[in-house]
């Protein structure tokens, strides 16, 4: 055996440049394994909050509940949560993992749309008693800011539904107040005008959601109006479908929008009761409550399926069109029984 066999083999090194590549990769990995991990995270759902609790941190804060005070502090509690939720509000982030998410932006969204539409039902009709009254101070301020731009992020959109917040905050301690009070009027035509709005929406969700698959439609837009006209002509027949990329932006917005109108309409049923008995529409009113709770339950599906009618597939978007579609009808027959004497 020679001298140099006999010598042992010196030590494999990396280079420095070596080393530094090494270290960057393994910083990146686990970057973006934490930014993955985050989003999963920030993703979910925040959880839902009851009339009672609604009540409850109203009396701790030093106010007597008055009608009025469980649907304001809903909107109040909607509002607040999009802001303070896992993550903050995302849909105007410019930065990961924010940007790379887009479920919780259309969740948010759809949120935000029935939150600007009670904010106008209150600044509109539930704070006026006539036509003519006097529009509510703090009302006039949280209603526009509600409706700032849900992706401008400079100035940001959180900084006017803050602003929108401690509006409604304001309005709910004076309602409480004997002195220079705010007033939420409980009555039927209010609530109906109210749910003339609610009900357009959900029947658009349903549209959209029902779109998934492709649909050919009859043009519908002038019927049973043999006067009726528009300014653009369009085809007897139509086929609607829903791109293949936003399926899954319009079933989150659908989530969200349901999750928020839950709420509003819990409360609605506490400060309309009496309306609600006087017309016995209660029991409407909790079916539709009931249709939409079925739109919260757990996604199993790790991505939102879209599978024909019959399929082998489960399709996500017709099943949430089923809920949103029913929600939709009970509605109508909850306003027909509001329009009665």
């Amino acid at each position: 055996m020679s001298i140099r066999e006999r010598l042992p083999l010196p030590p494999l090194s990396l280079s420095g440049r070596s080393r530094w590549v090494i270290l960057g990769i393994g910083t990146v990995t686990l970057y973006l394994v934490g930014a993955l991990l985050l989003g999963l995270h920030w993703s979910q759902p925040p959880a839902r909050t009851s009339v009672a609790q609604v009540l409850s941190q109203a009396s701790g804060s030093g106010q007597v509940p008055r009608t009025g005070t469980a649907t304001v502090g809903s909107l109040i509690y909607v509002t607040e949560t999009l802001l303070a939720k896992p993550g903050g509000y995302l849909s105007n982030d410019i930065t990961p993992p924010g940007v790379w998410l887009d479920n919780m932006p259309n969740w948010e969204f759809g949120a935000l749309v029935q939150a600007r539409d009670l904010a106008r039902a209150l600044r509109k009709d539930f704070s006026r008693s006539q036509s003519q009254s006097t529009e509510d101070s703090d009302l006039v301020v949280a209603e526009p800011a509600l409706n700032y731009d849900s992706g401008k992020w400079f100035p940001s959109a959180e900084s006017s539904y803050r602003k929108s917040a401690r509006a409604l905050q304001g309005y709910q301690q004076r309602l409480a107040m004997s002195d220079n009070p705010a007033q939420f009027y409980a009555r039927a035509d209010n609530l109906r005008n109210y749910l003339v709005d609610v009900e357009t929406r959900l029947g658009s969700l349903s549209q959209r959601l029902s779109a998934s698959v492709g649909q050919v439609r009859f043009d519908t837009d002038l019927a049973g109006d043999p006067a009726a006209s528009q300014s653009t002509a369009q085809a007897s027949e139509r086929r609607v479908k829903t791109p293949w990329m936003e399926i899954d932006d319009v079933f989150y917005e659908a989530r969200g929008s349901a999750w928020a109108l839950l709420q509003f309409l819990e409360a609605i049923e506490h400060d309309f009761a009496g309306v609600l008995d006087n017309k016995n529409a209660r029991v409407s009113l909790r079916q539709v409550i009931r249709e939409l709770e079925a739109t919260q339950q757990t996604l199993w599906s790790p991505m939102i399926l879209n599978g024909s009618g019959f399929g082998v597939f489960a399709n996500h978007s017709l099943v949430m069109a089923s809920y949103i579609s029913r929600a939709h009808a009970a509605l109508s027959d909850l306003r027909a029984l509001l329009a009665q004497g």
